[in-house]
């Protein structure tokens, strides 16, 4: 099994998920051993919701689920990359293709694309 630095975030590691056709940043998100492993097993981005504490499979609610290509570590083995394919064109819940999808121009923030779907219906409750 690979071996993770989980000690430094009180049990976590930062996770960026990438397209791995694009390049672009999708979203950063975080991994407890518990998801990492999943992700590892399942191969399906599997993140750790702090807000819920609890695991979050990616897309399981919205269908925008990821399926991971590649993996790499950093040289400290306390952050991941995920390269995925992403399900639906969009990563992010606001329904933007990437979270990043506010650009700092100005002294403001400036909406970058159009999103492309609608939280609204995909997060019906």
């Amino acid at each position: 099994m690979i071996e993770l630095n989980f000690n430094k975030m009180g049990g976590l590691v930062p996770a960026i998920a990438q397209d791995v056709k694009s390049g672009e940043v999708l979203m950063l998100a975080f991994m407890n051993r518990e998801a990492w492993e999943e992700t590892l097993k399942t191969g399906r981005a599997t993140y750790y919701s702090r807000s819920r504490d609890t695991l979050w499979v990616k897309g399981l609610t919205s269908g925008h689920i990821q399926n991971v290509k590649e993996i790499r570590v950093d040289c400290d083995s306390d952050t991941v990359l995920l390269k995925v394919e992403q399900v639906g064109g969009a990563a992010c819940h606001t329904g933007y293709a990437s979270c990043f999808y506010q650009r700092v121009e100005n002294d403001a923030l400036n909406i970058v694309g159009e999103p492309v779907f609608d939280p609204k219906e995909v997060y019906k409750k």
